[in-house]
């Protein structure tokens, strides 16, 4: 006795095109360094401790905090990344770190 049985894939088709990432950075000496946040899990007691080790592992480093931004999750966070590219560009950001809770 045979059987046919329909197959089902588990992943969905892809609604997003995949994009070449930007070029990495050579160095963070001398660079601007964002951090963005979801406020979810203690990324106020990690960012001063990582922007103080990156400064004095880059010299000349500069950042901005997360409180610049906003949150990237909950009620604004639509708001928030839509506005992300040209803050980030009027800011004059070379890099970001981006905090997520779990």
């Amino acid at each position: 006795m045979s059987a046919t049985y329909a197959v089902v894939w588990p992943r969905s088709a892809r609604s997003v095109e995949v994009k070449t990432l930007a070029p990495r950075l050579a160095s963070l000496e001398g660079k601007t360094v964002a951090f963005l946040w979801d406020y979810l899990f203690r990324g106020d007691e990690i960012w001063p401790t990582l922007s103080e080790e990156l400064g004095r592992r880059y010299p000349g480093m500069r950042f901005i905090g997360w409180e610049e931004f906003g949150s990237t999750h909950g009620d604004e966070e639509h708001k928030v990344l839509a506005e992300l590219p040209a803050k980030l560009k009027s800011l004059k950001v070379d890099a970001v770190v981006s905090g997520m809770g779990c």
